[in-house]
């Protein structure tokens, strides 16, 4: 059997060949044997593909013993937010997020939605699929449960409505999922949304939801500028990623809204902690210092951070991304409650999202993530460290290597699931200066590649 699916953090992989309504079936019999999972909650994603497999997965899940209350057509989100939120013992979202269209896959979390992954589970999981089921003495049962009106609240509870205007917001759902939540919000709200790529359709007509791809963006920065909209907002397919565009329809690095984020929760809370990855830093410490917090940084990847919120009882955690985390919404990660804040600082401020990401992008200017691929990373990175350390202020191994300077640093390291080193510069109010190091480092990089 095909078990290629199962990466470190999910399940992703073509359909029929490395994912199937068989396979799905065995994952839902292994879920319960090795997690125990009496009560799990199941929700897919808008593939054409989804329906028959999260039937299978339940199947398999009742076989085992467990019930099964199924959330039907959602976001990743939901699936955290309805196990946490009414207390089951796990849950099954079945998607592939940006993947290709013929792709599908499972993101697996346990009690209070905490995420199961290669080192506490997903790799007991596959291989007990390997091995003959029999099933349960007394069956699982099924049960539809609706969690939108739930959901809903509590997305609300993070803004106070009563300082909410009138704003023009573009939305584009991507063909995905989105938009049935945008829908149940505009009752709630003072907004006039322009819908983009608005109806879930797994076809994906407009090409899969991935708005990091530039070659994404335009059908939302073209709307924002023909509305006169106050921003602009785009999901991937199961939206527990949103990315930004001002009033001018620019693209806003997730950098900098890990910064903005920051600043309006630690308002709200008086205070705190605030996780963040080590790829970009400066802007976050800036404004997380100034704002009263404490910053602490932490390996990057979803796992890790949420991790890390829970051992620090941190009240939001960021990462460029474009992942939020959130203490409130189970350490989870949230596409919808970025923008709701984001909105609700436009109306409390006065300001356009440009005037407040402007003065940020200055002080901070930065690379954005560059990817490299790369014979032998591990030997690029170390000789790239050994180069750059020679009288650097600082060097860090959170996540790869960090080297700062007085007034410029970088962080290089392999991608988790890319055979890719992704590189991210930044500088203090020195455009030229990061664009200099930026580009002598991807020499020297391809040098060292070509030294093999």
């Amino acid at each position: 059997m095909d078990l290629s699916c199962f990466k470190a953090y999910d399940l992703r992989g073509r359909v029929p060949d490395q994912l199937n309504p068989v396979l799905a079936e065995k994952i839902g019999r292994a879920y319960v044997e090795i997690t125990g999972a009496k009560k799990v909650i199941v929700g897919y994603d808008i593939r054409l593909s989804s329906p028959d497999i999260a039937e299978a997965l339940s199947s398999g899940l009742m076989a085992a013993g467990a019930d099964v209350f199924d959330i039907g057509l959602c976001g990743t989100e939901q699936v955290y937010f309805a196990t946490s939120h009414y207390k089951m013992d796990g849950g099954i979202m079945v998607t592939a997020s940006h993947n290709p269209k013929d792709h599908n896959g499972m993101k697996m979390v346990g009690p209070e939605s905490r995420p199961i992954s290669s080192d506490n589970g997903l790799n007991e999981i596959r291989d007990r699929v390997l091995e003959p089921f029999g099933d349960a003495p007394q069956q699982g049962r099924y049960e539809p449960l609706e969690v939108m009106s739930a959901y809903v609240d509590h997305l609300l509870g993070y803004i106070d409505a009563g300082s909410l205007s009138p704003l023009t917001i573009v939305c584009n759902a991507g063909n995905g999922g989105a938009g049935l939540v945008i829908d149940e919000l505009e009752q709630h709200l003072p907004f006039e949304f322009v819908k983009v790529h608005h109806q879930p359709d797994g076809h994906f007509p407009n090409g899969v939801p991935n708005p990091i791809l530039p070659e994404n963006r335009a059908a939302t920065a073209d709307a924002v500028i023909a509305e006169g909209a106050a921003m602009g907002i785009a999901w991937d397919g199961d939206y527990d990623r949103c990315f930004f565009f001002d009033e001018n329809g620019r693209f806003i690095e997730g950098y900098y809204i890990v910064g903005l984020l920051a600043d309006q929760f630690l308002r709200k809370t008086g205070g705190g902690k605030v996780i963040h990855d080590p790829r970009l830093t400066w802007n976050t410490l800036d404004l997380v210092k100034a704002a009263g917090g404490e910053a602490i940084e932490s390996k990057t990847g979803h796992a890790f951070i949420k991790q890390r919120m829970r051992d620090e009882d941190a009240v939001y955690g960021g990462e460029m991304s474009a992942h939020h985390y959130f203490r409130d919404f189970a350490y989870c990660d949230s596409g919808m409650i970025p923008w709701l804040l984001v909105a609700e600082r436009l109306c409390q401020s006065g300001q356009t999202l440009s005037s407040l990401i402007d003065a940020r992008i200055e002080a901070y200017p930065a690379s954005g993530e560059i990817n490299r691929t790369i014979d032998d990373p591990p030997k690029v990175i170390a000789a790239i460290e050994a180069k750059y350390s020679v009288g650097a202020k600082n060097v860090s191994h959170v996540d790869g290597v960090s080297i700062e300077f007085d007034d410029w640093r970088f962080n290089l390291r392999m991608s988790n699931t890319e055979p890719v080193v992704r590189l991210n510069v930044e500088s203090r109010a020195d455009i030229p200066l990061m664009e200099e190091k930026t580009e002598e480092l991807l020499a020297e990089m391809q040098r060292l590649n070509e030294e093999r």
